[in-house]
């Protein structure tokens, strides 16, 4: 089931990226969707794998300081301005971004790659 597989790997993917940077965890996961995608013939359907991946890893990142490298720079330029922010701030206003986004990126992944395709 094409569909259900690629809401999976976003949802996995957006909540890895937010523990784990998502460099790393692209890099890892990307044999494993290349196999996937080969599995089912390379439609495009098939293809949409890619996208969940990237939008989840992406989106995800956001969630918290350490899910993507640029939090990290980001946080370093608020201290260093004066202003710092702690994990748990960084992380309270993250989570409701990358869960709006993920929220806003399933509805394009069905009707980009399955209603309308």
């Amino acid at each position: 089931q094409p569909l259900l597989a690629v809401m999976v790997l976003l949802v996995i993917s957006a909540v890895l990226s937010a523990i784990v940077d998502n460099i790393p965890y692209v890099a890892t996961m990307s044999p494993i969707v290349g196999e996937l995608v080969a599995a089912q013939g390379g439609t495009a359907q098939a293809e949409s794998l890619w996208w969940s991946l990237a939008l989840g890893a992406d989106l995800g990142g956001n969630a918290t300081a350490v899910g993507a490298s640029a939090n990290v720079v980001a946080l370093g330029l608020a201290a260093r301005n004066g202003t710092p922010i702690s994990f748990w701030t960084f992380t309270r206003y993250g989570l409701v971004v990358a869960a709006l986004s993920i929220v806003l990126a399933a509805p394009y992944l069905w009707l980009r790659y399955f209603a309308l395709a």
